[in-house]
C-alpha cells in the first residue's frame, strides 16, 4: 500500500516537474512573441507617424497653391480690369481718330473752296497787272475820293489773298499733324493690345499649371490617407493580438503558480511517506517510471521538440488542399499539421502538446526542420496560439 502511495506521489511529481517545463516553455515563447509585437506594433506607429507628417505636409502644399490660384484669380480680374479700362481708352481714342478725320475732311473742303477762289483772283492778276489795276481804279474813279476808296479796297483784295494762302499753308501743315497723331495713337492702342493680350495668356497658362499640380497633389494626399488607414489597421491588428498574448501570459502565469503550489504539497506528502517502511523500496525505479507511463496514459513513440506556429484555412495564398490531397477548406477542424518530411514523415499519425492527435498530411516553404505548422479553424484560435515551443511523439 505504501509502495502503491509513493508511486502514485513520484508518477505525479514527474508529471508536474514535465508540464512545468512544457509550460514554461510555452510561457517564454509567448513572452518571446509579446516582446515581437510590441516590436512591430512601434515600427507600425513609426510608420502612421510618418504618414500622418507626409500628409500634414501634402496638405500644406495643397493650402499654398489654393492661395497661389487665389492670387492668381485677383490678378486675373486685375487684368481683366486693366483690360477693360484700356478698351474704354482705345474706345476714345478710336472716337478722338474719327474726329480728326472729319476735322481733316472739313480743312480739306475749306481748301478746296480757297483753291477756286485763288484761281479766280490770279487769272484775274495775269491779266491786269498791279500798275493797270491802279490806272483802271483812277479813270473809272469819279473823284479823288473815290479813287482812294478803290484804291484801298483793291489793297484789302490782294492782302486778302495773302491771308488766304497763308491759311491754306497752316490748314495742310494741321493736317499733317493730325495724321501723325492719329498713327501715334494707333501705334500705342496696338502695344497696349499686344501687351495685355500677352499678360492675359501668361495668367492662364500659369493657373492652368497650378490646377494641374493642385490634381497631382490631391491625389498623392488620397493615396498617403490610404496608407494611414491600412497602417491604422495593421496597428489595430497587432494591438488584439499583443491583447491576446498578454491574456495568454497572465493565465500562464496563474497555473505556474498553482502548479508550484500542487509540486510543493505532493513533494511534502512524498517526504512524509518517505518516512515510512516500504517493502517495494528496492523496485527500479525505471520500472516504476514505465509503470507511472502506463497508468496515466502516456503516448508511446519518438519524442522530439519543435518550434509551432498556426495558419488557417483561409490563409493568404492557400489553396485549402494539402500535400496529401485534405480539402482542409471544407474540413476546418481536422486535426492536421504541416511539417518538414526529413524529420516527420508525411502522413504520420503524430501527438502535439497542446494540441493532440493529428495527421502530418502538410508541408510548407518556410517549415523546415525542427518547425510545424498547427491547423487551426479561425484566424482567432490561430493568433491566439502565436508561436510555441511544444513536444511532439511520433506515434506511427
Amino acid at each position: 500500500m505504501h509502495t502503491t502511495g509513493k508511486r502514485i506521489i513520484l508518477g505525479l511529481l514527474t508529471t508536474i516537474l514535465c508540464v512545468s517545463g512544457s509550460m514554461v516553455t510555452y510561457a517564454q515563447t509567448n513572452t518571446e512573441a509579446l516582446h515581437n509585437a510590441e516590436a512591430e506594433l512601434k515600427q507600425k506607429q513609426q510608420v502612421v507617424e510618418q504618414k500622418v507628417q507626409e500628409q500634414q505636409t501634402v496638405n500644406k502644399e495643397i493650402s499654398n497653391i489654393q492661395a497661389e490660384l487665389t492670387s492668381l484669380q485677383e490678378e486675373i480680374a486685375k487684368t481683366q480690369a486693366s483690360m477693360a479700362e484700356a478698351q474704354k481708352k482705345i474706345d476714345a481714342v478710336n472716337q478722338l481718330i474719327e474726329e480728326k478725320k472729319a476735322e481733316i475732311v472739313v480743312i480739306e473742303d475749306k481748301m478746296l473752296a480757297r483753291e477756286e477762289v485763288m484761281k479766280k483772283r490770279a487769272v484775274a492778276m495775269q491779266q491786269n497787272s498791279n500798275v493797270n489795276l491802279m490806272i483802271n481804279i483812277f479813270f473809272e474813279s469819279d473823284s479823288l475820293s473815290d479813287f482812294i476808296q478803290r484804291a484801298s479796297a483793291a489793297s484789302e483784295l490782294i492782302d486778302a489773298d495773302k491771308d488766304i494762302l497763308t491759311a491754306q499753308q497752316e490748314d495742310l501743315k494741321q493736317i499733317e499733324e493730325d495724321k501723325a497723331e492719329i498713327d501715334r495713337q494707333e501705334k500705342v492702342l496696338e502695344e497696349n493690345q499686344k501687351a495685355l493680350a500677352s499678360e492675359q495668356a501668361a495668367l492662364d497658362q500659369n493657373m492652368q499649371k497650378r490646377q494641374q499640380t493642385l490634381t497631382v497633389m490631391q491625389q498623392k494626399y488620397t493615396e498617403i490617407s490610404k496608407q494611414v488607414a491600412l497602417a491604422e489597421q495593421d496597428k489595430a491588428g497587432i494591438e488584439s493580438q499583443m491583447k491576446n498574448l498578454q491574456t495568454a501570459i497572465q493565465e500562464e502565469q496563474a497555473a505556474a503558480k498553482a502548479r508550484a503550489a500542487a509540486a510543493a504539497a505532493a513533494k511534502a506528502t512524498a517526504t512524509a511517506t518517505a518516512a515510512k517502511p516500504s517493502t517495494s523500496a528496492a523496485r527500479p525505479a525505471a520500472a516504476l517510471v514505465k509503470n507511472n507511463k502506463s497508468s496515466q496514459g502516456v503516448k508511446q513513440g519518438k519524442e522530439i521538440y519543435v518550434t509551432a506556429t498556426a495558419y488557417t484555412p483561409s490563409c493568404a495564398g492557400c489553396s485549402g488542399i494539402t500535400a496529401l490531397g485534405y480539402n482542409v477548406k471544407a474540413n476546418p477542424n481536422m486535426k492536421l499539421i504541416a511539417v518538414d518530411p526529413s524529420v516527420i514523415p508525411l502522413g504520420s499519425r503524430v501527438w502535439v502538446e497542446g494540441y493532440g492527435e493529428a495527421i502530418a498530411g502538410d508541408t510548407g516553404g518556410a517549415i523546415k526542420g525542427h518547425r510545424i505548422d498547427i491547423l487551426m479553424p479561425t484566424k482567432a484560435k490561430a493568433l491566439a496560439f502565436g508561436r510555441r515551443t511544444v513536444k511532439v511523439i511520433i506515434l506511427n
